[in-house]
């Protein structure tokens, strides 16, 4: 009790101390054990923009670029290295745990109850399965929640204040969210919606102005590639995402329906559930809060799930975009159940729980990923490769392996995926894909010294066995190579 007192007393200086052992968890987790299968096309975005190339024009990138050209950034200052990708992606994120149970903080009436509930909050983003294992890796899902979690504290603040500029920063950190994924794209609306509505002080219009003029700034880049390459940038934005993408998910029908009940199986969600409509059905009685504000912040998160509920297939990693939002009224549930039920100087033992529990699930999580894939398997996987390929010739692999052996894709082959588009031959090459009957003929002709792959769907259509004299497997991969 006197540690809790002691504080209290800073609590603002305290928090970022206590949030240190989460933040040295995430960190080992990020440069030991993090992999995600879609972090190497990103990567190899990345590693071609670094190189010179431009998104759309030279290479298939269906994302919005802007994290693409942070990691390029990232590798040409610091070499082309998984680690430091994942080290960037895990500074993000934990900024982003800090703002979330910052705001909790100091915006809870002056009680006990504030550094506790801003712990709980800390938490439950920070030691959600789903959020570590995906932001941690070299994807764009830790910027996105960084920058939605900053431009929400901007808002914030935005509606109480005369100048513009805090309007021009919320915008600027909504805009860089969407320029990251477009997963992101109903909460700059929302905000948008706030500033509007919700405005106290100084003029609206200039607020809103500033605030679309910070939603421009980084959007600017995807315009940029519009301008230049009309066709392209739209397909990679627009086209690929709203009508292609579902061809490589079987029946994404059935995979929508499994991952929008899947959070009847999940801990974490259950918990984020539990308290957030206890925060929602309690907020009307809290006349000692803002409660406008956490009325923003469910709005947020319900425009966020909504939305990524409506992409055809739908992923659950796409829903921790949401998890800052619902993590904040996480923190408010905490403390509408405990206040109610206990007296102030009881909310060490409700929060100790609650952050005892997420560790717990969060621990049965790795476990449960003990036999998963890591870098570590790529590494042994591109070591086969590079061992068997002469420097020069004309390579098949994964993205991954591209990216570890720090090899310019072949044509097409930056981004897998869509090998499994039909399209003529004209759009293939003005979109840099190549589809699969493309590559089992140029497999039979021997156009490729070595195949890689780990994706048995590949294999069986492809049927490199028939083409080539030599196999091994590393890492429960496949590796081809001299051609018959």
């Amino acid at each position: 009790m006197k540690l809790l007192k002691l504080l209290s007393s800073k609590p603002r200086l305290a928090l970022p101390l206590c949030l240190l052992p989460i933040f040295a968890v995430i960190l080992v987790y990020s440069v030991t054990w993090a992999f995600v299968w879609d972090e190497g096309f990103h990567l190899v975005a990345a590693q071609l923009i670094a190189a010179g190339k431009t998104p759309y024009i030279d290479f298939c990138f269906p994302q919005t670029p802007l994290n693409a050209y942070l990691n390029a950034g990232i590798m040409l200052l610091f070499g082309e290295n998984w680690h430091v990708i994942h080290l960037f992606s895990t500074f993000y994120l934990c900024v982003a745990i800090w703002l979330a149970a910052d705001y909790v903080l100091v915006r809870l009436p002056a009680t006990m109850w504030p550094f506790s509930c801003s712990l709980a909050t800390a938490a439950l983003l920070g030691l959600n399965v789903v959020v570590v294992q995906y932001a941690c890796a070299g994807q764009a899902y830790a910027i996105c929640i960084l920058s939605l979690t900053a431009a929400f504290r901007f808002a914030t603040v935005a509606v109480q204040k005369r100048p513009a500029w805090m309007a021009l920063l919320a915008g600027l950190f909504a805009g860089s969210a969407i320029s990251c994924s477009m997963l992101t794209a109903p909460a700059p609306l929302v905000l948008l919606l706030w500033l509007w509505f919700r405005n106290r002080a100084g003029s609206r219009l200039l607020k809103t102005t500033a605030y679309l003029l910070g939603c421009a700034l980084p959007f600017s880049l995807v315009i940029s590639l519009y301008l230049r390459a009309p066709r392209q940038t739209l397909f990679n934005v627009v086209q690929y995402q709203a009508l292609f993408r579902r061809v490589n998910w079987g029946d994404a029908t059935l995979r929508d329906f499994q991952t929008l009940t899947g959070w009847l199986a999940s801990p974490d969600a259950l918990i984020l559930a539990a308290l957030g409509i206890a925060a929602v059905l309690f907020l009307r009685s809290c006349s000692d809060l803002n409660r406008d504000e956490f009325y923003l912040a469910a709005a947020i998160a319900i425009a966020l799930i909504v939305f990524i509920a409506c992409a055809h297939p739908t992923f659950e990693r796409y829903f921790i975009l949401a998890v800052p939002f619902l993590s904040i009224l996480g923190g408010l549930g905490l403390w509408v159940l405990g206040s109610r039920l206990g007296a102030p100087e009881h909310s060490v033992l409700p929060a100790a729980i609650l952050v005892t529990l997420t560790a717990l699930i969060w621990g049965r999580g790795l476990f449960d990923e003990r036999d998963d894939e890591h870098w570590s398997d790529y590494e042994e996987v591109a070591a086969q490769v590079a061992e068997v390929t002469p420097i020069n010739a004309r390579l098949y692999a994964d993205e991954l392996v591209f990216f570890l052996l720090k090899r310019t894709p072949t044509e097409g082959m930056a981004f897998s995926y869509a090998e499994r588009l039909d399209l003529p031959a004209a759009q293939e090459q003005l979109y840099h894909i190549i589809s699969l009957t493309k590559l089992k003929q140029q497999v039979k002709a021997g156009q490729f010294a070595t195949m890689q792959t780990c994706r048995q769907g590949v294999l069986d259509e492809v049927q490199p066995e028939k083409s080539y004299k030599h196999h091994a497997e590393p890492a429960d991969c496949d590796v081809f190579w001299g051609p018959k």
